[in-house]
């Protein structure tokens, strides 16, 4: 497994919620859900992006957008039109706070308000309610914005754009996996498209693995995370001296080479703890830990808390069945 393999495996959508909205100038949405990333692509017509103390992003047709929480931010026509409503925790919509969820819906996945004659802006929203349906690697590397513009280069993305577009109003059996897929396929070309751009910002990890010796390391890592590697049983794979290859891995990758396998040991885990099926001693085993207790230390150690209210923490994620915004945001003006 390259370590891009191992980034873009995260994103995994379920019951992802994508709505329709259909908003007729001055219009605004506010979007305070604390939903940890967010996708806006517009389609027809433009949007304006206001993160919260950031500066406001214009979107044009065909522009993709990430935006990773849970900072709250702004959707509108312009980016000083006022907030008319709010996207608030649990996806409920209110106006001069009262709840318009219900009261502007307008079909199958479809909200918002179009006066009859004029123009009128529609969008595509939805938005990963829960850490663990993306990855926290992946979370901890991404900007607060995100935006892969349209044109050349980008013809995956524009199709599955042009596919969710389709699928979004279809209710027929099994729609909500055929969303929950185009939704994680436009994600993770969009991130494709990010870390392919010279000096794009990608993080150094990825960077380093078109290096002749960090690369292969990197790859010996992600493709046997259990075996119990050394750094001296890295070096000798690779043919450098055990000194060398600390010196160039921690320069390139920013961290020493056993500091990086431990973060993708927890990583991995964090995932496979999300099936209740798995114990946590059989997860150790899977990541490269030698018990149980030793897995329980280090997860409580790094990230604060142990494996078993990891996994009830993600149990007790919300479903994406709110009303308007839930599983993830995808903002399409067309």
């Amino acid at each position: 497994m390259d370590t891009l393999t191992g980034l873009l495996d995260g994103p995994k959508a379920r019951g992802a919620f994508l709505l329709r909205s259909i908003l007729t100038p001055p219009w605004s949405l506010r979007i305070e859900d604390g939903a940890p990333l967010s996708v806006l692509t517009t389609v027809r017509g433009e949007a304006w992006i206001v993160p919260e103390g950031g500066t406001p992003v214009l979107l044009s047709p065909g522009d993709v957008a990430i935006v990773r929480g849970p900072e709250p931010y702004t959707v509108a026509d312009t980016p000083h039109s006022p907030v008319q409503v709010v996207i608030g925790p649990g996806q409920i919509c209110t106006r001069d706070g009262a709840d318009v969820s219900r009261s502007m819906a307008l079909g199958v996945r479809t909200w918002g308000e179009a006066r009859p004659g004029e123009q009128h802006t529609v969008m595509l929203s939805g938005t990963y309610q829960a850490e663990h349906e993306i990855g926290r690697r992946l979370l901890d590397h991404l900007p607060t914005l995100l935006v892969r513009p349209a044109g050349d280069g980008t013809a995956t993305e524009d199709t599955l754009v042009r596919l969710l577009t389709t699928e979004l109003t279809r209710d027929d059996p099994g729609q909500e996996v055929v969303l929950d897929r185009l939704l994680d396929l436009l994600v993770v070309g969009v991130l494709r498209s990010w870390l392919a751009v010279p000096d794009g910002g990608a993080p150094a990890w990825y960077r380093a693995q078109h290096d002749e010796v960090v690369g292969p390391v990197l790859r010996l890592m992600h493709d046997d995370p259990a075996r119990p590697w050394t750094v001296a049983g890295l070096a000798a794979r690779v043919g450098v001296s055990r000194a060398g290859l600390a010196r160039r891995f921690t320069s390139l990758v920013g961290e020493p080479p056993m500091a990086y396998l431990a973060a993708w040991r927890l990583a991995l885990a964090a995932d496979l703890l999300r099936h209740p099926e798995h114990t946590v001693a059989w997860v150790a085993h899977q990541v490269g830990y030698s018990n149980a207790f030793a897995l329980s230390a280090a997860f409580k150690r790094v990230r604060g808390i142990t494996p078993q209210e990891h996994r009830w923490l993600a149990a007790e994620a919300p479903a994406a069945t709110g009303p308007v915004h839930a599983a993830t945001t995808v903002v399409l003006a067309g």
